[in-house]
């Protein structure tokens, strides 16, 4: 079977699937339009962000039998029509769910506690102790929006403190030792911390708004390292304005590129508040993106590649 790859990756990928018997082709850089042309040929394709699989892409794919998506999110294929064309696609959620866990987690210490503002001071020569007061987790009820993969792992970071973890998720049953399953009205009753950890879909797309916002009891602080579309991003400002959102620590942002490997370009008038904000934290979409996740992600293609067709 002939598997073309269009992202880099980690090597094992193309190391294992050649053990597997599989022929590996790499093309980084060719466009969609001219992958397309060709792509009949390969039974296999494994991508990470670079183009969108649409319905367009997969009438050329007359061969294709699999789809490796090196990460979590499938939003960028065409799953219903690929399913319909008995396509196999293997996604990689399990992959980077601790580290994506781990920067959501350092993202609400950092800014429950100053550190990005606090260091900014220091290294100018102010040292403001009373203005870097901090707040502790110990006591709060972190909710969690989203309780697949990601929101189960950082359920289990969060659980080490003296918190109570709710979640609230569209699926019923999920919950577990971690957290406990609420339904939405209890969910925004309840949370001093809302970390999002769903998928970009029509329901999840501008979910985080100002109606939705304003039915939080308590101001909270606010956590995505899910999807950047997920949050309207004028509403988020408009809420860190009032005070209804105490700080927002975002690794994903509503103008990221469908390729999120460069920055959008235009700078809309709420992005150049985020940079400004001091109880803002921003990274440039890397929760899931460590040294070991690079490993782990590739591995669970494979083994669900080999699971699958070996």
């Amino acid at each position: 079977m002939k598997v073309l790859h269009v992202d880099t990756n980690h090597p094992l990928l193309l190391e294992q699937l050649a053990e597997l018997g599989f022929e590996n082709t790499e093309d980084y850089t060719s466009t969609k339009e001219q992958i397309a042309k060709n792509i009949h040929l390969y039974d296999g394709l494994i991508i990470r962000s670079r183009f969108s699989i649409d319905e367009q892409f997969l009438e050329k794919a007359t061969n294709l039998k699999f789809i490796g998506r090196v990460g979590a999110g499938l939003e960028n294929i065409d799953v219903r029509y690929a399913r319909q064309k008995n396509i196999f696609i293997a996604a990689a959620p399990e992959g980077n769910s601790n580290a994506v866990a781990e920067h959501t987690l350092g993202m609400l210490l950092s800014l429950m506690n100053n550190f990005d503002k606090a260091n900014s001071e220091v290294k100018k020569g102010i040292w403001d102790r009373e203005g870097n007061r901090g707040v502790e987790v110990n006591g709060k009820t972190v909710g969690i929006l989203g309780y697949g993969n990601m929101g189960k792992a950082f359920a289990k970071k969060i659980s080490g403190f003296d918190v109570e973890v709710i979640c609230y998720d569209i699926v019923g049953g999920v919950e577990d030792d971690f957290a406990r399953q609420v339904g939405i009205l209890e969910f925004q009753q309840k949370s001093d911390i809302v970390s999002l950890h769903v998928p970009e879909t029509e329901l999840t797309t501008g979910m985080v708004n100002l109606e939705f916002i304003e039915k939080f009891h308590n101001p909270f602080w606010l956590l995505n390292t899910a999807r950047g579309k997920c949050v309207v991003t004028e509403d988020l400002v408009q809420a860190l304005k009032t005070g209804k959102i105490r700080g927002a620590g975002l690794d994903v942002l509503e103008y990221e590129k469908a390729s999120f490997e460069t920055m959008f370009a235009s700078k809309p008038k709420a992005f150049e508040y985020l940079k400004k904000a001091t109880n803002v934290l921003l990274t440039p979409h890397v929760a899931g993106w460590t040294i070991e996740s690079k490993e782990k992600l590739a591995q669970t293609i494979v083994d669900k590649i080999k699971a699958e067709f070996c």
